[in-house]
């Protein structure tokens, strides 16, 4: 921010002051209610020849100002660009012209004059009228410097798209992302469909819910972990192809890559496997990045990803052999297991088995290695309660986790539609919460009672479309595609 704090204080009341004075004149620019504008200044620009001394009418908010006497000049900018705004009081008219002093940077004001080029050749707007819409009593950031403090433009998120052009776009390209997802499922006869946020049993996923209380039914509720529960319940219902795309809620840790809410989009498909996911996956990103980028490949922080189908696929035992050395093909038992975790320095809790082992020496040891697109497949049992098992080997899950740039970016599987076997893998969860674990899924018996009544052959697919976005529009943090994320209050800190 320009100046000291005093100085700031005594240029925020010299803005009260102006306001003041046009209230005094009958000029309260806060009880105008609307203001017809003909064009914004990009169409403008890319029809000049069309335009060319045309009568047009723009809005939006006064970014410089330069000049002195009866000629003044100033860059308006609305939400498709900037264009400058050519005032000369023998146009405008010395009263109103006269008014330009009561005009600060940050102001919103409406414009209507004719299109033309200025000497230097720079597309401008000749004033007749101008209209002040809204009063700015704010200071926005110096021109040159911006709004850089990383911490306050996520508070000030409206200053940061004010003053940070390139911010906008990235939500813009947010946008066009998250319609190329709903454009590729709506093609394929997908339909979109809600379910509860608010929850009795935070289902569908290992993790921390938020809980608040409903006061009328006198009960504490969670605030959805995920939605695949209720989503396959829909299955169970007759419906055979079904997506839902919104904010879920984890009371875990924040970084660079995890907000306490974000989006993602679960989708089940009738009388499909994780095989069937699999395709789905690659066609379905590929497709988005090609829609809303242009092409499959592009760079993300100086690494280039390739999203052209197919992508790789490894299982999770190999990917452990390949990457770390150890075939847990040969280990078969928890003690064996557990050996092998302590020589390799990892931490072992009480209570942990064969498949917990795999998945911790995967997370350690492989995820890192997982730049390009790559399928990882067959989950041990113990960490993939909702997943059907692989005939070959009970041991694993017909199940996948799609990692991009050492990220998983999705998770999907044969669904279970057991309910002898889920049962029991609810009660083995059960066992584990009541060991200290609180991100082991909660016993849910009316979703049993669903696949008692009968859930078809389904496959299941979540994508994380955060961290999608994160990579399609080449931010660093999951904070820089969320318009608001998540923060402590400033008092607080």
């Amino acid at each position: 921010m320009p100046g000291t704090e005093e100085n700031i204080n005594d240029m925020l009341k010299i803005r009260r002051e102006k306001l003041k004075q046009l209230v005094e004149m009958g000029e309260n620019p806060f009880l105008i209610e609307k203001y017809d504008y003909t064009h914004h200044s990009k169409t403008i620009k890319d029809n000049f020849d069309q335009l060319e001394e045309e009568t047009v009418s723009v809005a939006g908010r006064i970014m410089s100002r330069r000049g002195h006497g009866k000629v003044c000049f100033m860059d308006l900018q609305d939400s498709k660009g900037r264009i400058q705004i050519f005032a000369k009081m023998d146009v405008l008219g010395e009263e109103a012209y006269n008014k330009l002093n009561l005009l600060d940077l940050g102001d919103i004001i409406g414009v209507k004059g004719e299109v033309f080029k200025t000497k230097t050749g720079e597309i401008s707007i000749r004033a007749r009228e101008l209209t002040l819409l809204t009063k700015s009593l704010q200071i926005l950031p110096e021109k040159f410097h911006g709004l850089k403090d990383q911490d306050l433009r996520y508070r000030q998120r409206y200053v940061d798209l004010i003053v940070n052009p390139e911010v906008k776009e990235t939500f813009v390209l947010r946008s066009k992302i998250i319609k190329a997802i709903r454009e590729y499922l709506d093609e394929r006869d997908f339909l979109e469909v809600e379910t509860p946020i608010l929850n009795t049993i935070a289902g569908g996923a290992n993790a921390r819910p938020f809980i608040t209380h409903h006061n009328t039914l006198d009960i504490d509720m969670y605030l959805r972990i995920a939605n695949e529960l209720y989503l396959k319940r829909l299955i169970v219902g007759g419906f055979e192809k079904v997506y839902e795309m919104g904010r879920m809620f984890r009371n875990e840790g924040m970084s660079y890559k995890h907000n306490p809410e974000y989006t993602s989009i679960e989708l089940y498909q009738a009388y499909a496997d994780y095989e069937d996911m699999m395709k789905l996956t690659e066609e379905l990103i590929s497709y988005v990045a090609e829609k809303a980028l242009g092409t499959m490949k592009i760079n993300y922080q100086g690494k280039e990803i390739d999203f052209t189908p197919p992508w790789r696929r490894l299982t999770m035992i190999d990917a452990i052999k390949e990457y770390v050395g150890v075939d847990f093909n040969e280990i078969n038992t928890d003690e064996e297991a557990i050996e092998i975790a302590k020589a390799k320095g990892l931490e072992v809790e009480p209570n942990m088995k064969r498949g917990h082992i795999i998945s911790e020496f995967f997370e350690e040891f492989c995820e890192q290695y997982l730049i390009q697109p790559t399928f990882v497949t067959h989950h041990p049992v113990e960490i993939s309660p909702l997943a059907k098992r692989n005939p070959e080997d009970p041991r694993l899950t017909n199940r996948f986790e799609a990692f991009i740039n050492t990220w998983e970016i999705a998770n999907a599987f044969s669904e279970l539609n057991d309910p002898i076997d889920q049962k029991e893998r609810f009660l083995e969860q059960l066992r584990q919460r009541e060991a200290g674990d609180q991100e082991a899924h909660m016993m849910d018996l009316d979703f049993v009672n669903a696949l008692e009544v009968g859930l078809p052959p389904t496959g299941g697919l979540g994508i994380g479309v955060d961290r999608l976005v994160i990579l399609l529009t080449n931010q660093p943090t999951i904070r820089d595609v969320i318009l608001f994320p998540t923060m402590k209050p400033i008092d607080q800190e």
